[in-house]
């Protein structure tokens, strides 16, 4: 079987200096911690791209219905600027969680955005056309930049689903725990208000001491599987190396983005003789 399209647009090396480019423009521009926060959805506990979405696609795909109805122009033509109009805040909170994806993910994300710009620019043009009374173009124009977005959508799947960008890549790693505790050594081997890189099987997890509590998290980061074990600790907090990802150490909770979900933690146990153990949540 032949590569897919979406497969073909990650090998596309040439995008990568434009997409350097421009996530460093995204950065910049998006600087303050707590908007970029908020655009990767750190206070849903999830990504918030996802949910902005709904609004354009649901407003574009209802005006052409509408469009194929009799007496059905006028209130497509209001859906279609409400379409437009929402698409820009979900297109800025794509673009603040592209701008920390890896090469081949920026690759697609890249073209994701550029198909959406045409449609933007097509439904546009539709409005356009529409306002001066030309509703058979408007109409042509709108259903065009529909099948553009449906092209883009597939694109956007596939980053999504195939290439994992959004989802949390840490919780994959629950599964490889088998059932019961884990000795993952005496508790004096621990340092208070530090971490240690231990493994349960071949799935390394973080330890950290508190005074008498003991906190274990995976180790690989949910935004893109960075090594927690080689990140700075803050305030009670791990900082991923990679991307800049935080989670408190207490319990796993995102603190700041890229990532937008928590870190999977385990449970913890003393035993008797003064050995840590953890287990599956």
């Amino acid at each position: 079987m032949g590569l897919l399209v979406g497969e073909r647009v990650e090998r596309v090396e040439s995008l990568d200096p434009v997409g350097d480019r421009l996530s460093g423009a995204v950065r910049k521009v998006l600087r303050p911690q707590w908007l970029r926060d908020v655009l990767h959805g750190v206070p849903l506990g999830h990504a918030l791209h996802p949910v902005l979405v709904q609004l354009p696609v649901g407003a574009w795909i209802s005006a052409a219905i509408l469009d194929a109805l009799p007496g059905g122009t006028k209130a497509a033509t209001t859906l279609i600027a409400v379409g437009t109009a929402s698409a820009v805040p979900a297109a800025v909170a794509g673009a603040n969680d592209w701008a920390s994806l890896g090469p081949e993910q920026r690759r697609v994300g890249l073209v994701h955005a550029a198909a959406n710009t045409v449609a933007l620019a097509l439904f546009g043009g539709s409005l356009v056309a529409r306002a001066r009374g030309r509703s058979t173009a408007g109409k042509a124009l709108s259903y065009t930049a529909l099948a553009v977005a449906g092209g883009s959508a597939y694109l956007g799947g596939h980053l999504s689903y195939a290439q994992g960008a959004g989802m949390n890549q840490a919780v994959p790693a629950l599964r490889l725990i088998p059932d019961g505790w884990h000795d993952l050594g005496a508790t004096a081997e621990f340092t208070d208000g530090f971490t240690s890189v231990r493994h349960i099987g071949e799935v390394p997890v973080l330890v950290y001491r508190e005074d008498d509590r003991f906190s274990v998290l995976l180790e690989r980061c949910a935004h893109q599987s960075g090594p927690l074990g080689e990140g700075k600790v803050e305030d009670g907090c791990v900082v991923c190396p990679w991307h800049g990802s935080t989670f408190r150490l207490r319990d796993g909770s995102v603190k700041h983005g890229p990532a937008s979900s928590n870190q999977p933690t385990l449970r913890t146990h003393v035993t008797p003789g003064g050995r840590l153990e953890a287990a599956l949540p």
